[in-house]
């Protein structure tokens, strides 16, 4: 039986062949949030279906394809969808491809994601920067028999595949920095908050949401913790973002649909893709000067 780290080092291999780029920036594109990849320029396009072993989503606004390109003249891997462990799919699965992403090479991983607001004022279009998780969705990706070379830097060697990590900062505090001062560049406020992740994929309960708030959280979806862990195992540092699609369960006491999930990240997609626009090139100069 074919080992994880293999397969991962399959895939990782397949895309290295698809183009010359060699990016050190990554992007997960959340539900509604996927328009973002057309701003890529001289992309080559690799559909999950022809990359080994990775999972097909099967959700609709998660078009289920790698873009390999340029933002602002900076290489980045984007990653149009993701798979959730609510279709069915395992927990190696749903965070295979950020593993492959590491061994890539990305040093750096922006993930995305459409989430319920928790705060009141989080309300639809509010596009929050994810400061912390609460992981509520009863597994850890980290589980399992650890495997130390998903931890091996490729440039430098260190060793940062841990049996046990830290996770203080899973989301880096500069990288949120720069994007809460670019959206002030931009000429609106980026509230920060707490992301806590259910398994779904039915919508939570105003009962639930209650006791989310209880416990501090601001956000809610059904993502993205995940691959932040696998993330920081491998030693990546991580930008989260959220956009507030629909209030909470209970907030406004309105029922909740997908349809407005697409329908909000549409009309937020101008303002998402020109803050992403704007960071790449700000975190390509971070990494200049850490000399990664």
């Amino acid at each position: 039986m074919t080992d994880l780290y293999t397969k991962a080092t399959a895939a990782a291999a397949h895309l290295a062949a698809a183009t010359i780029l060699r990016p050190r920036l990554g992007i997960i594109l959340g539900s509604g949030l996927g328009d973002f990849a057309e701003a890529v320029e001289g992309p080559t396009i690799v559909p999950y279906a022809d990359i080994p072993y990775f999972p097909q989503s099967t959700v609709e606004g998660h078009s289920g394809r790698m873009v390999l390109g340029t933002v602002a003249g900076v290489p980045v891997a984007v990653m149009q969808g993701r798979v959730h462990a609510y279709e069915g799919y395992g927990m190696d699965e749903v965070t295979f491809p950020a593993r492959v992403l590491g061994l890539f090479g990305i040093h750096t991983l922006i993930v995305t994601n459409a989430a319920g607001g928790i705060r009141a004022d989080f309300g639809p279009g509010t596009i929050a920067a994810i400061s912390d998780h609460i992981n509520l969705t009863g597994f850890n990706a980290a589980s399992g028999p650890n495997e130390p070379r998903f931890g091996l830097d490729r440039d430098t060697g260190a060793d940062t595949g841990l049996r046990f990590f830290d996770m203080t900062t899973a989301y880096s505090p500069l990288l949120t920095e720069l994007a809460v001062d670019e959206a002030r560049a931009q000429g609106w406020t980026m509230p920060t908050g707490v992301y806590i992740a259910v398994l779904g994929p039915s919508y939570e309960t105003p009962a639930e949401i209650r006791a989310f708030r209880t416990l501090g959280a601001d956000l809610v979806g059904m993502s993205t913790v995940h691959e932040v862990i696998v993330a920081r195992h491998m030693g990546m540092e991580v930008l989260g973002l959220s956009l507030v699609t629909n209030p909470a369960a209970g907030v406004t006491g309105e029922k909740l649909h997908h349809l407005e999930v697409m329908e909000v990240g549409v009309q937020a997609g101008k303002r998402f893709g020109a803050l992403i626009t704007a960071l790449v090139p700000q975190i390509a100069a971070q990494h200049a000067k850490a000399g990664k």
